[in-house]
């Protein structure tokens, strides 16, 4: 019996990685809003839903990109390790992901950049 999944129900998924509505740059991987928002915050970034774009899967499925977001000022020194989408209406921790370790100096001026990335779901096998 095969399996699948139309395009409506993956992008579903997408939809609530789109209900985001900050961008934090995080010093630990964040397991809860609270976390996310302010014991590992060290940057962040209010965004939209005109920052993410879906669109069909590298290979398959479906995808959901976050724009790149450049000259975020950083609030708190420390390194960054993960980076977390937040959504403060209703205090939901919404995805956590890696990025490539970088120490940030919070100097009143200090800014970092967040490159786009995205999300996939694949197809159901």
């Amino acid at each position: 019996m095969g399996k699948a999944a139309p395009d409506i129900v993956l992008d579903g998924l997408l939809d609530v990685v789109a209900s985001a509505t900050k961008q934090v740059a995080c010093s630990a991987e964040p397991t809860t809003y609270t976390e996310a928002n302010a014991t590992y915050a060290l940057a962040d970034i209010v965004i939209d839903s005109g920052d993410f774009s879906k669109a069909n899967g590298d290979t398959n499925g479906r995808k959901v990109t976050v724009a790149a977001q450049t000259g975020v000022l950083i609030d708190t020194s420390g390194t960054a390790t993960h980076v977390a989408l937040v959504r403060t209406a209703d205090s939901t921790l919404i995805y956590v992901t890696t990025c490539t370790s970088q120490a940030l100096t919070a100097n009143g001026s200090n800014t970092v950049n967040f490159p786009a990335w995205d999300i996939e779901v694949a197809d159901p096998t």
